[in-house]
Order: C-alpha cells, then structure tokens, then sequence
C-alpha cells in the first residue's frame, strides 16, 4: 500500500513497470483523454467516457467518481461503472476509502480491500460486487481545495502498480479542470434558471393582482351605478331644487372616471397575458403602469406609524381568547372548531392595538379558507429568544408557488374567474391581500417575524380546483380526519424577547 500526504501527490520514477509498448499505449490514452476532455459535453456525459477510456487503459473492472456535495457534507457518485443509470451511492464526506482520501489527501492502493478496517463493505453487499484490488486518490481544483475522489477496482491481472498511480494522478489533473469549470458552469445557469422562476412567477403575481384589482372594482361600480340610475329618476319626479342635476351630474363624471380606470387595469391585464406569437417575433414589451406595491404601502404607512409608539406587558392566553371569541362570533354560521393551547402565564410586551390586528387577520384567513367541519388551532410558547403565537388550520392549505406571493397584496389565492367577493368569514371569501400586505409591511418597524408553512389539499391541488366548503360535501372524503390530514396552513408570529 503506497501512501502520500500531500495535496497533488507526485510519484517517483521507477525503472519497474510496464513495457514501453504500453508506455506508450498510455500516452496515446491520454492524449485522447484530452481530446474527450475539451469537446463541449455535459459533465456527466463527460465523465462516462473519461471511466470507460481510464477502465480499459488501466485494465480495471470498474471506475468510481466521488464529488463532494457540501448542502450534506457527503461524497455522492456522478459517475460509476457497473451500477444502473438511476443508481447514486452517498456516503458520509469522512468515511470509507474514498472519504479517507478526501480527508487526508492520501493515495491508498490496497492488494486486500477488506483487509483494511476503513473499507466499507456495505457498499459492496449492497450492489451485490466484491472489491478486491483498488487505488483511491482525491482530486483538487485550480486553488488546491478538495473536489472530491477517484476509485478505480479491481485490477484483471495483479495489482495496480506504480505505473497505475503516475496515470491517474495525470488523468485527475486533466479532468479536474474539467469539473471544475463544469460546475462553474452549471452554477451559473442554475442561478439564470432560478432568476428566470422568479420572474415568472414575480410576473405570474403582478398580472393576478392587477386581474384582481380589476375585479374588485368593476362590480362594486356596477352596483353603484345602477343605484344612481334609480336615485336619478326617483329626483326627476319629486326634487324642488334643481341643484340636484348638478349634484348628480359630478357624481355620474367621477363615476365615469372609475369606470375609465377599470377598463385601463382590464387592459393592462389583457394585453400582459401570453399569447401565440411567429417564432422569430420578439415578445412584447409590457405595459408602463403604476407601481401596485409602492401605492399600498403608501397607503398602508399612512395607517399606522413605522415604529410602535408604546408596549405594554400582554397576557398572552385571555388576549388571545377574547381574538378568538370574536372571531367566533363573526363566524357563528360556519360548522368550526376553535382551539387555543400554550401556557396560561406566558405574557409578552408588544404593542397591544397591533397584535390584535395581527390575530384577528390570521384568524380571519384561517376561517376563510377552512371548510366547515375543520380545526383551527391557535398556540404560543416562549423560547430562549422569542414568544411565538401561531394560527394553524386544516384548511385547503397554498400551493407552493402562490406562497411566495401571499404578502405581497392584492393577491389571490383563487383564479379570478373563480374568484367571488363573499362576506367576511364565509368560506372561500374574497379578499384584497391587504390584511397580509399590511402584516408583513409591519414587520420590520415592529421587530416580529412572520412565516408560513402550507400543505395544498392534495384533492384540490391547483388554484383552478375548488373545495365544497363543507368535509360532509367532499367525495373524496369519507371522514373527517381524511380532510384536516389533506393539507392545511400555519401562520407564525415571533416576538423576540428584548432585555
């Protein structure tokens, strides 16, 4: 067994080894190598050929290639000859063969795999394989950090020789250029692709809320519309004073200006929706328009300062209750069931006006998505750092991608076309958003944090599916336990503690 400690080991000279037929045989090897090396291939297509060229040249049964995955700390395979397409071996970063390399920076070449205490043989038992010769060496990027480890098996003829060594530190050398500009690579097209999701979906967000701002306006005008018809012709028949034509006449223009502004928000909507374009057009640019974020939180600032202006020690368990009995009230038709669990003494000083406005929004959200039959939770507790009081239903619960998007305001969870302006506290209530834009906007000048954590109902798993409102009215539920276990949110709110 040949050991070397330093991080790119170099090999002695020896005048013992294989002839100079294939001396040469192994040159010629590499320089192919070189050649696969900088054709523009993807990194896994890449190391396949690298193993198959390595195994032949070195007259192995098998090669490995270990990279290191610091998310886990692990050594993971990209590439190992013998196992399925679909097959990954993980290992903990530190341990085996390969972990010892990758630790140490040693070359180990073992006669007798399992004579060694540091060979795991679960990996064998596993793929059904037994190792008997292998040499191991880590492998460096340009800075001389630790990329990952190379393994190659079983040898068809003796044992792996000197010879051997020189080659696979030459061919580690070579490829670890590779992977490295590989992964250099791929993180940069990971990072486009990710900011391509968020501007989608940032895109995705602002379309709905523009569609729901739409909404909003266009039926509440309507009825106020028609209600002026009537107040018109109810005027023309008994007013004295014909004051009221000017009266009404300012009402009909500011009326007819609302109606101009939802038509511009409808086309705004329309014209910013995909549609087929030639193959070669280039896609439209979008529309200018005011910035929706910046006029709530214009708004929302005027409603309360930026910071509190006092705290007061709030007994947490009678402050919540008094939330919840209200709540409870408000939804005196609806078939809910109100806990409050945590420690009866547990007080935390906050400013009392904007923690009722919290609790009662999340409730309010809690109940308007929670179908009759449903459990809604609120709890709180102290840790070292924070009280946390948290609002927890079994509701239709938030997809995954509109979580991103809840607190930013005028956001629905619903398609519009599906949408429907109820009263408060019926199930599936049409709201603005604003109660969580106004929450998160808070957060900073009030020093809490507020999370979510949501499970979609996996019945109704898009917002274009809609719940009955009622566990009793599910098909799909024959109990319900089979609705409170199907999706659900949580809502937290931490108060870090101040000394």
């Amino acid at each position: 067994m040949h050991k070397h400690g330093s991080a790119h080991p170099t090999f002695p000279e020896t005048n013992h080894g294989p002839d100079d037929g294939a001396r040469e045989r192994k040159l010629k090897s590499l320089l192919e190598l070189g050649r696969i090396i900088s054709l523009d291939l993807e990194l896994d297509e890449m190391l396949l050929q690298i193993a198959h060229k390595a195994s032949e040249v070195m007259e192995a049964d098998r090669f490995s290639l270990f990279l290191y995955d610091p998310a886990t700390d692990e050594l993971y395979t990209t590439v190992a000859l013998g196992l399925d397409e679909h097959q990954q071996i993980r290992i903990p970063a530190y341990s085996g063969i390969a972990g010892h390399c990758f630790k140490t920076g040693e070359l180990l070449n073992l006669k007798d795999a399992y004579s060694d205490p540091r060979f795991n043989r679960e990996v064998d038992t596993s793929l059904g394989y037994h190792t008997q010769t292998l040499l191991s060496m880590p492998f460096y990027n340009r800075e001389g950090h630790p990329l990952g480890a190379v393994q190659v098996l079983n040898k068809r003829n003796g044992f792996f020789t000197e010879e051997d060594e020189r080659f696979l530190a030459t061919l580690n050398a070579h490829a670890s250029v590779f992977i490295q500009m590989a992964q250099l690579k791929k993180a940069r097209i990971d990072a486009l692709e990710e900011s391509a999701r968020e501007l989608d979906r940032l895109h995705k967000a602002k379309s709905k809320a523009l569609d729901h701002l739409s909404h909003e306006l266009r039926t509440p005008l309507a009825i106020i519309q028609g209600n002026m018809r009537f107040i018109k012709r109810k005027l023309a028949a008994t007013a004295t004073d014909p004051a009221w034509e000017r009266w009404i006449d300012a009402v009909e223009r500011n009326l007819g200006r609302l109606f101009e502004m939802q038509k511009e928000v409808d086309k705004i909507v329309r014209s910013d929706a995909p549609s087929p374009l030639p193959a070669q057009a280039p896609s439209p640019e979008p529309p200018h328009g005011s910035d929706v974020t910046a006029i709530l939180r214009n708004l929302v600032a005027q409603q309360h300062p930026e910071r509190p202006t006092f705290t007061n020690q709030i007994a947490l368990h009678p402050f919540l209750q008094r939330i919840i009995n209200r709540a409870r009230r408000h939804s005196r038709e609806r078939d809910l069931v109100f806990l409050l669990e945590g420690p009866k003494e547990l007080s935390v000083a906050f400013d009392r006006r904007v923690l009722r406005e919290i609790m009662t929004g999340l409730l309010k959200n809690a109940i308007e998505n929670t179908p009759d039959g449903g459990i809604i939770t609120t709890s709180h507790e102290g840790t070292d750092e924070a009280v946390v009081i948290r609002v927890e239903d079994t509701g239709i619960g938030i997809t995954e991608g509109n979580q991103k998007s809840i607190f930013e305001g005028l956001f629905h969870t619903y398609e519009t076309d599906l949408y429907t302006s109820k009263k408060g506290y019926e199930f599936g209530a049409g709201g603005k958003g604003l109660d969580l834009f106004r929450m998160k906007l808070y957060e900073h000048g009030f020093g809490y944090a507020l999370s979510v954590e949501s499970r979609r109902c996996t019945y109704i798993p898009g917002d274009g599916n809609l719940c009955p409102g009622k566990i009793s009215a599910c098909p799909h539920c024959s109990q319900p336990s089979d609705c409170r276990q199907a999706g659900g949110s949580a809502f937290s709110v931490a108060i870090p503690l101040h000394e």
